[in-house]
């Protein structure tokens, strides 16, 4: 986020796209609808009616892989308009002509016939944004889960740009986090071509530095993501994985593909708080310590690194994460010499400039310092790039719409997307294990639209069974008007009936996230 949660309190304008917040992020939720209780306006952009869309000034209820012509097509508006902000883009931003040429052929009407809403609603939507003195944006994987992922928030950050709301107060461009501690392990350097605080494995200065630091010889080639280590093991190219706090099993795409990739391995090795639907293809389970019992920080959606204090001990062997890590190094030969996880955040201010700042002490009686915090004396960044952007000058970056790379024929008639409910996290290791909600959301459903139901003989609560081109699921009907006809929507929570066993593991090709939003589906009811 370039932003922070408190700012939405105080913007003119919050554009809302391809996340369902309120059942997503219930505090940031909460904080809009207190925002747009003080007179903010709101534009929520989704293939659902999502409770927001009940606030909304504007609800533009798009079909899905559409995000970047309905982008494309409120900029259009906005330069037609002369609603843009063209002292900030003289002063700020670099290949704008480009953008001018490529959005001028994303006029409303043709943006309506691609996203399926009305033109007069793209319109108003583009003209809130673009009047707005403070706008901000906010996106989750409705945005990124696409083969055009990188190319869509590339055109969030063009609209922002467009209109001046970048280093500004209460405005942004801000994505947030599906977990407690995303953003602290992309810091970390859990990515495949970084080192932490995003220096990058080849670029010579920054792994000269870490070697010297960590006394090895370190690799200048990226690794490879998650995706792309699973289609290597199912090639046999990889022999060995170990998986922390991750349920591939239940959360990524094509589950038939994932089992016959870790199957085909040497040796699996899963480190988890509980025993999971991955770990029963392990050949070693660590059992790891919960945040309750182990010290340590998580940074937050708004950049916000927070201490976290252990409650009570380890239960029955488990171990803190840091532990098992610094046991099996030892092990391996390198001496890992931390005392407890104060020694790491030093050796982490050390060797990440984001986080030169950062120590226990100072994180000991405040919610938290927000990176980046060079040094001992900064108080932290409420928002980024104040000053000047990051890059210099902030790049246009304009994309052409793409369709999806699977979209419904006859066969498959049906889009399916996916998403998460209110009382799940993620796939359900934690929240499956609580009665109470069980209670609420014991089982996987679809939604259907009303008219798709009524024509298949659907009534609510049957059994039907969805059938993609890389496996079927049976699940209950849910009977619905808030998504459209021909696109129905499944949470991906649930290891029975797993939604993603129907979906694409097609990748962006720059970002390699797969098409988890987007695969053609047919649907039976079943007699």
């Amino acid at each position: 986020m370039t932003n922070s949660i408190e700012e939405i309190l105080n913007t003119d304008a919050m554009f809302v796209i391809g996340s369902n917040t309120t059942e997503n992020h219930p505090i940031i939720g909460a904080t809009m609808k207190r925002a747009k209780k003080r007179g903010a306006k709101l534009i929520v952009a989704d293939p659902r009616r999502i409770e927001l869309a009940e606030y909304a000034d504007v609800f533009l209820q798009i079909k899905p892989g559409t995000n970047i012509a309905l982008l494309n097509g409120m900029m259009h508006v906005i330069i037609e308009k002369g609603l843009q902000d063209k002292e900030y883009i003289e002063k700020n931003t670099e290949n704008y002509e480009e953008l001018v040429k490529v959005v001028k052929e994303y006029t409303p009407e043709r943006v309506a016939k691609i996203c399926g809403v009305k033109a007069e609603d793209i319109i108003k939507a583009a003209t809130i944004y673009g009047e707005a003195e403070k706008a901000g944006i906010y996106y989750t994987m409705g945005v990124t889960q696409h083969t055009t992922g990188t190319s869509g928030v590339m055109s969030i950050s063009n609209l922002a740009l467009l209109c001046g709301n970048i280093g500004k107060e209460s405005a942004g461009v801000n994505p947030l986090r599906g977990q407690n501690n995303v953003q602290g392990a992309c810091d970390m350097g859990g990515l495949p071509s970084d080192y932490p605080g995003y220096q990058k494995v080849f670029n010579e200065e920054a792994a000269q530095k870490f070697e010297e630091a960590w006394k090895v010889k370190l690799s200048r080639k990226p690794g490879l993501t998650v995706s792309e280590m699973l289609h290597e093991a199912e090639e046999g190219n990889i022999k060995f994985m170990y998986i922390m706090g991750e349920n591939p099993m239940v959360s990524d795409p094509d589950i038939n593909h994932v089992k016959k990739a870790l199957s085909n391995l040497d040796f699996l090795v899963v480190q988890d708080i509980f025993f999971t639907e991955t770990c029963e293809l392990a050949d070693v389970v660590l059992p790891a310590a919960s945040f309750a019992e182990k010290d340590g920080t998580f940074t937050n959606t708004e950049r916000r690194i927070q201490r976290v204090r252990k409650a009570i001990e380890p239960v029955g062997e488990s171990k803190a994460d840091w532990k098992i890590l610094a046991d099996l190094m030892n092990l391996l030969g390198y001496k890992a010499r931390y005392l407890n996880p104060s020694d790491i955040m030093d050796e982490i201010a050390r060797l990440t400039p984001s986080y030169g700042g950062i120590d226990y002490k100072r994180l000991e009686n405040r919610m938290g310092i927000q990176w980046p915090c060079p040094n001992k004396e900064h108080p932290g960044t409420k928002y980024l790039h104040q000053n000047s952007i990051a890059r210099g000058k902030g790049l246009f970056m304009p994309a052409e719409h793409m369709d999806s790379a699977e979209l419904p024929d006859k066969d498959y008639p049906f889009v399916l997307t996916t998403g998460r409910i209110l009382y799940h996290y993620h796939t359900r290791t934690m929240t499956g294990r609580v009665e109470g909600l069980n209670k609420k959301a014991a089982n996987n459903y679809v939604e259907i639209n009303e008219v798709t139901a009524e024509k298949l003989g659907i009534k609510d609560g049957d059994m039907v069974r969805l059938i993609s081109r890389r496996g079927e699921v049976e699940v209950a009907a849910r009977i619905t008007d808030i998504i459209g006809e021909g696109v129905l929507f499944m949470p991906f929570h649930f290891a029975e009936g797993a939604a993603n066993y129907l979906t694409n593991t097609a990748l962006d090709p720059i970002a390699k996230i797969p098409e988890l939003k987007v695969a053609a589906v047919k649907l039976e009811k079943i007699s």
